[in-house]
């Protein structure tokens, strides 16, 4: 049986896991990467770190409502949850990565 991944309601995420998992250079860049496209898997958006690491990043980022993760076949599939995080805090988003044009460590 394929495992579910447990998701914060829109209303639940927070702005301090929100700020706490942007804190992270490797998470800004997988924010990034989402951003310019509409979905992703796990391999492509960190193809050089280990997949334990990977794992990790994508983890923190889905518990603080940043991602929406899926699982399809062997792939895990990860999509921006921009609608929520701009209905939540507006303009947070932008403000991060205006700032932060490449995040990559």
């Amino acid at each position: 049986m394929a495992r579910s991944f447990n998701h914060p309601a829109a209303g639940d995420i927070s702005l301090d896991n929100v700020l706490h998992a942007l804190s992270d250079p490797m998470r800004r860049h997988i924010v990034l990467k989402l951003m310019g496209s509409e979905s992703m898997s796990c391999i492509q958006a960190c193809a050089t770190l280990p997949p334990s690491t990977v794992s990790f990043h994508h983890k923190i980022l889905r518990e603080a409502g940043l991602i929406r993760s899926e699982k399809k076949g062997v792939e895990v599939i990860n999509t921006l949850r921009r609608t929520d995080i701009d209905e939540r805090f507006p303009g947070l988003l932008d403000a991060v990565f205006r700032q932060n044009k490449s995040p990559t460590p």
